[in-house]
């Protein structure tokens, strides 16, 4: 089994690998993570059915990912299992990619009322990363929404904290959202192609969340304030939504590790919350909450 459905409080979640266990669906293979993805009161899966969400889509490092697509997307591509371990959490295990030698484990668990955590540990197996850095990069296609923006406290001065909105023009238009402490200047390979992970916001963030609008309900995704945490925007990386006329946008992450040692484990903690709408205040609380827990 790849795939399985968990109900928790009031959301339900399908978590499942990158094979193609469900073609009838229409959910195509490679896409991981969160399947699908509904708080009781949906009408739809908030990601994309074909694609998926929470769904580790790249592993980079300013050189090997440019060679051809199965490389730039090899988590998709190299075999992962999925694995249950009750009746509210699930594991997706890869081993040591073939080209980027990076082995991770994703762990997800269902908390009522309404929230999903997830997370991740990530371990390289060889010295492959020339320039001395990696980064994993997580995609979560958004299912047609009226708003394809997220809003994130930040600013466009340091240590600025007001409420920044971001829809990215274009794909690979000022996408990337760096922290306000964070100065670590990735390189690459000269000529390489464009990517979301090259191109970067004049924003910065003040606190490792965003939040978008979705039907009659919020989603949020919080992250541990942990360093490496980069967030992502795309107005149409989920491609086009023939049942509500418009792109479906991608709301992503990144996770770099700017120096690495070999067989050292690295990682972060991550939580997306599907509720009903609620103030920013209380979107705020909600990641109080969390990170003093």
């Amino acid at each position: 089994m790849g795939h399985l459905k968990f109900k928790v409080g009031e959301i339900t979640a399908v978590i499942g690998d990158n094979a193609d266990h469900a073609p009838a669906s229409g959910h195509r293979a490679g896409y991981n993570g969160i399947w699908d993805f509904r708080h009781r009161t949906s009408m739809r899966s908030i990601f994309v059915p074909t694609y998926a969400g929470l769904n580790l889509e790249h592993i980079f490092n300013g050189e090997t990912e440019f060679e051809n697509n199965d490389i730039f997307f090899e988590p998709r591509r190299a075999p992962m299992t999925f694995r249950k371990l009750n009746d509210q959490q699930a594991e997706l295990h890869q081993p040591a990619t073939p080209t980027f030698h990076v082995e991770s484990t994703t762990r997800f668990t269902l908390r009522a009322p309404w929230y999903l955590d997830l997370d991740f540990r990530c371990t390289p197996h060889q010295h492959v990363h020339q320039r001395g850095w990696f980064g994993c990069f997580w995609a979560s296609y958004i299912n047609g929404p009226a708003d394809k923006s997220f809003y994130f406290l930040g600013g466009w001065r340091p240590k600025e904290s007001v409420w920044m909105q971001l829809c990215a023009q274009a794909h690979d238009d000022e996408s990337t959202v760096r922290a306000h402490d964070d100065d670590f200047k990735l390189t690459w390979q000269e000529g390489s192609r464009d990517s979301l992970f090259k191109n970067f916001s004049r924003m910065r963030y003040a606190k490792p969340l965003y939040y978008g609008n979705f039907e009659n309900l919020v989603y949020i995704l919080m992250f541990k304030p942990e360093a490496g945490i980069r967030l992502t925007h795309s107005p149409s990386g989920g491609g086009f939504n023939k049942d509500f006329n418009t792109t479906n946008p991608a709301w992503d992450w990144q996770f770099i590790v700017p120096k690495y040692d070999v067989m050292k484990e690295y990682g972060y903690h991550a939580r997306a919350v599907l509720r009903p709408r609620c103030s920013r205040e209380e979107i705020l609380d909600e990641y109080e909450k969390w990170i003093n827990e």
